[in-house]
């Protein structure tokens, strides 16, 4: 397997760039040896086992299947607490003054027959040959069965079952987590598919670490990833099997050499590779078989898309892109997935540690530069990229429409300059190219015609003519360029090789980045950033080689990046095995023809608290309506006119806690929104959201009240 990466853990720029995780070969250079753990592993690894042999069963999109307990699909009818204690209390009273008046024989002898069919004469009399004791054994024996069917029929008529089932036995109840029941041959921490693929001593070594508390979460998800890659023929058993033996939990390290992040703030869990996210109100609007549950997303689910929206404060950043980036970042550690995470600068993102590339363009410290261009070397494909980002929000955001003009502005410049520098041009030198400078021109001019470039040459001469000319995008193209060519980026978007451009063809490896947007002071500027990193992301993951890598693109504040061309690429995502994550304060950040097809093309939509009616109105439409019993009830209170109706009346007073009355129940089907815009607005409490999901497959999940902060 390749080991460039290996060399220069934080070296991710066009080349080389981070490799998969796997059994690596003999690198030239050693590995960064990994940072100490965040917590020290357990003397006899019990917790990490307890973890691995969680029960986590089947369940519908979005349940966090750890530890869960699964639900009916409908709710069973449940009677009132008051009403069923009361009814118990009333059955056990009336049951012990039966046995009462029985044993006084104020119901006379008759439940005594049966006794004396039964038991032979013999056993009655005080002289029989049973004596004294064994007759009076008889005789209680025969009372205790008379008894017992007493207690029995008035545990049937008071359900005393259901009081059990209801308030005894959830005390006694252990966590699921804990209820485990393995065998050697399911056991997981036993890898017994190593086994019989004959790697016994790979295996051994393996579960020892697991027992001795040397193994994580990170490094079971990271060696299975590596054992698929033996499965499907990428790597041979054998260096597998040496890189267990000789590094036991350690092996197949990510290039970064890192085993785990520097902080976790969700809860994960990698054998399922979800993230928790918050829990399922028990709420009646919910499915019943959701309620109660925990809320976890993973590449499954994000691998349809996802738009959350919500003003701000509403915990768009704190409760759902940390969290996910978080969860990114471990799988991309563990080998499974390529994370890009872009935000304003201090966005609370994470750690500069958890990440492998932070650019923070604009600030001159930063290690990083970002490539303008991603990396392509086709003029052609650059200037679409770049077209989308400098005037995609330009377009006409109808359906059909694009920015072909664009693209072929700046393909009639990229082209001849590339033919003639070896290069594309820096951001100072397109910017005299689209302000028609006549130096630049004519050297262009002058170095194609010495390399006999005609074909370039007609290019260039196009785009003389149609510079001034009405309807010319050239000057909207410069203007927009200038935005990047100012003092606070002149360190960035160098090529000329003399600083460490990312390009985002790298997630074709396991890598971490972040890039910080310069949003104070830039707005304008980071908007079309951000449009660049969207365009380039959703090109470069189309020609992956590797798509058993999940990537995902995680976009904090996509306030002006959603244009035609981007939502044409989110609908391409999927079959790429790739996803994206927008927020929004407001879908007015969207243009109005914009906003059904983005809220189709995206699996997973989020409403978060404090959303306007207007938006509301929006997911009210995309979610739809759905058929629902609705029911008429009419009560009439019943009048008793004698004393004894009167104290029956009291009595059901008593149990049920309401006035006698006689009901009328019409029953009828009905079509209603799911959630309706004034219920998205006025009716979702502060810290909670509504979402809906789709994963890959197609099983979807209804609106589901969330609260996040559970």
């Amino acid at each position: 397997m390749d080991s460039d990466g290996t060399q220069d853990a934080r070296g991710t720029h066009a080349s080389p760039v981070p490799r998969p995780a796997g059994p690596p070969e003999v690198p030239a250079m050693p590995p960064r040896p990994p940072r100490a753990p965040a917590m020290p592993p357990l003397p006899d690894g019990s917790a990490f086992l307890t973890w691995l042999r969680a029960p986590r069963p089947d369940a519908a999109p979005g349940v966090w299947r750890f530890g869960h307990r699964p639900r009916p699909a409908e709710e069973p009818e449940e009677i009132p607490t008051r009403q069923l204690l009361s009814g118990a209390l009333i059955a056990f009273l009336v049951g012990w003054l039966v046995w009462s008046l029985l044993q006084n024989g104020y119901l006379g002898n008759w439940w005594w027959v049966p006794f004396d069919l039964i038991v032979p004469d013999a056993w009655r009399g005080g002289d029989s040959d049973l004596g004294e004791t064994g007759t009076f054994i008889v005789y209680q024996g025969y009372e205790l069965l008379v008894a017992l069917g007493i207690m029995v029929g008035a545990a049937r008529l008071g359900r005393w079952g259901e009081v059990w089932r209801r308030f005894v036995t959830p005390r006694f109840r252990r966590p699921e987590a804990q209820e485990t029941r393995t065998t050697p041959e399911d056991d997981p921490a036993q890898w017994n598919e190593l086994r019989t693929a004959g790697a016994a001593d790979a295996a051994e070594r393996l579960a020892a670490e697991a027992r001795s508390g040397l193994m994580r979460d990170v490094d079971h998800a990271r060696i299975l990833r590596a054992w698929q890659g033996v499965r499907t023929g990428r790597h041979s058993l054998a260096t597998f099997s040496g890189a267990v033996l000789k590094d036991g939990a350690a092996a197949c390290l990510h290039p970064s050499g890192e085993r785990d992040l520097p902080a976790r703030l969700a809860r994960h869990d990698l054998v399922t590779g979800q993230v928790r996210l918050g829990t399922t109100v028990d709420d009646a609007r919910n499915p019943y078989a959701y309620r109660g549950t925990g809320l976890a997303l993973g590449p499954d689910l994000l691998g349809t898309s996802l738009v959350a929206v919500g003003p701000a404060g509403s915990g768009k950043t704190g409760t759902v892109v940390r969290p996910l980036a978080e969860s990114l970042c471990l799988h991309a550690l563990a080998g499974r997935a390529a994370v890009v995470v872009v935000g304003a600068a201090g966005a609370g993102l994470g750690p500069a540690d958890a990440y492998d590339v932070v650019v923070r363009i604009g600030n001159q410290e930063s290690e990083y530069d970002l490539d303008l261009y991603g990396g392509t070397t086709d003029p052609d494909e650059a200037a679409a990229v770049l077209a989308e980002a400098l005037v995609g929000d330009l377009a006409d955001p109808h359906p059909g429409s694009d920015s072909r003009r664009s693209t072929t502005v700046l393909a009639q410049l990229l082209g001849p300059f590339r033919a003639v520098h070896g290069r594309f041009p820096s951001v100072p030198e397109l910017r005299q190219l689209l302000d028609g400078a006549p130096g630049p021109f004519a050297a262009l001019r002058q170095g194609l015609q010495e390399a006999g470039q005609e074909s370039l040459l007609r290019e260039l001469d196009a785009r003389e003519r149609q510079m001034g000319q009405p309807g010319d995008v050239g000057g909207v193209l410069g203007d927009r360029v200038a935005l990047l060519d100012r003092p606070a980026f002149a360190g960035f978007f160098d090529t000329s090789g003399q600083s460490r451009p990312f390009t985002l063809k790298a997630l074709d490896h396991p890598v971490r980045v972040r890039i910080d947007l310069p949003q104070r002071g830039h707005a304008d500027a980071s908007k079309m950033l951000a449009r660049l990193v969207l365009a380039q992301f959703t090109a470069s993951v189309a020609v992956r080689e590797d798509r058993s890598l999940f990537a995902c693109l995680l976009l904090d504040d996509a306030t002006g990046v959603v244009t035609p061309e981007a939502v044409r690429g989110i609908q391409r995502l999927r079959s790429g095995n790739a996803g994206v994550v927008l927020t929004l304060r407001t879908l007015d950040d969207v243009a109005r023809p914009l906003r059904g097809p983005l809220l189709g093309a995206t699996g997973c939509r989020m409403a978060l608290s404090g959303l306007t009616p207007w938006d509301g109105q929006d997911f009210a439409e995309v979610w739809g309506k759905e058929w629902t019993e609705a029911r008429d009830v009419t009560d009439r209170q019943i009048i008793a006119e004698t004393p004894a109706g009167k104290a029956v009346h009291m009595l059901r007073r008593v149990i049920t806690g309401k006035a006698p009355t006689a009901r009328a129940v019409t029953v009828r089907q009905v079509e209603r929104e799911r959630w309706s815009a004034s219920e998205l607005a006025h009716a979702v409490p502060a810290g909670h959201a509504v979402l809906s999901l789709t994963d890959v497959k197609g099983e979807h999940a209804p609106p589901l009240l969330v609260d996040l902060r559970g």
